[in-house]
């Protein structure tokens, strides 16, 4: 496979798991972030690095490179998309993975006892970035498209469905919703913008993820996650971030994203429509668990009709 995919925000988490299933399924893999072995860690303070990705890629048997790219810097994302070009002059998938701003999150006060320059922060982290990287991004993906008759994908990451995040989503805090309900704009304005183009911009959504930080959370590993099960019985719906990463790759394969034009859809309707499951074999409804039960459901009533 020649194709070429660029996923931003790829240090950890579902980027980091995209960005090694796309590489294990055939694509060259352009994996960015900003926590370094060598430059440090970003501000999220988290120990994974973006070298870590490469390795991964390197030891799921495909083809790529880990890059320490500023994904608000327009100059650097620039820098990115102009060495993609010079050196496989195409790129066919975009995935912009890009947020880390969970630490500025206050999940206890209203927008007017929030700290601003932490929610402003967190907009330009989860909105801007995507902006950023899909302006400079975006003519590639187009230009390639065109040039081979084949079907560009912008898959922008984010949390929750279309209908779940309809409503204000509570418990979260007010620039957190925000950023969220962003992104999903950006995918129907891209899907509008795009409609002379045969590039498709769609959202993906995982369920309740065991990230890093979330198993680290739980005193767990993702060996060990279900030892989790015995304080908080309804961590039995969650997935593991190779799941929704199976999920796109597979959906990136296909060179068939149309059907899927300018929706939000989950890790479990990826995993059903491509024949994907989770690492145990698994295919866990997260958001299906909770448009029946609601988000505070933690008992783990009847969570296996929904693996």
């Amino acid at each position: 496979m020649d194709a070429v995919a660029l996923v931003a925000g790829a240090t950890r988490g579902a980027g980091r798991a995209i960005a090694v299933e796309l590489a294990r399924t055939g694509f060259h893999v352009y994996a960015t972030g900003r926590s370094s072995r060598l430059s440090g860690r970003s501000e999220i303070d988290r120990p994974e690095t973006i070298e870590e990705t490469g390795d991964m890629i390197e030891a799921a048997g495909g083809a790529g490179i880990a890059l320490v790219v500023d994904h608000e810097s327009s100059d650097e994302v620039a820098a990115l998309v102009e060495r993609i070009g010079n050196e496989h002059g195409r790129l066919d998938v975009l995935v912009n993975d890009i947020f880390g701003g969970d630490r500025y999150a206050d999940w206890e006060h209203p927008l007017w006892e929030h700290d601003l320059a932490g929610g402003l922060r967190m907009l330009r982290m989860g909105v801007d970035t995507h902006l950023i990287t899909s302006h400079h991004a975006l003519p590639l993906l187009i230009r390639t498209a065109q040039a081979h008759a084949t079907a560009g994908l912008v898959v922008e990451m984010t949390d929750g469905t279309s209908e779940y995040n309809a409503n204000f989503r509570e418990g979260v805090g007010f620039y957190y919703d925000l950023v969220k309900a962003n992104v999903e704009r950006i995918v129907k304005g891209l899907t509008f913008e795009l409609k002379e183009h045969p590039v498709t911009a769609i959202g993906v959504t995982p369920g309740w993820l065991r990230s890093e930080k979330m198993l680290e959370g739980f005193g767990v590993s993702e060996d060990n996650w279900r030892d989790a099960l015995d304080k908080v019985p309804g961590f039995a719906i969650s997935e593991s971030p190779t799941y929704v990463g199976r999920g796109v790759a597979a959906l990136a394969a296909s060179g068939k994203p149309q059907p899927w034009s300018g929706q939000v859809v989950t890790s479990r309707q990826l995993a059903q429509t491509y024949d994907v499951a989770d690492t145990d074999g698994s295919r866990p409804d997260c958001w299906g668990y909770i448009h029946r039960y609601g988000i505070e459901e933690q008992s783990g009533n009847n969570v296996d009709a929904y693996r």
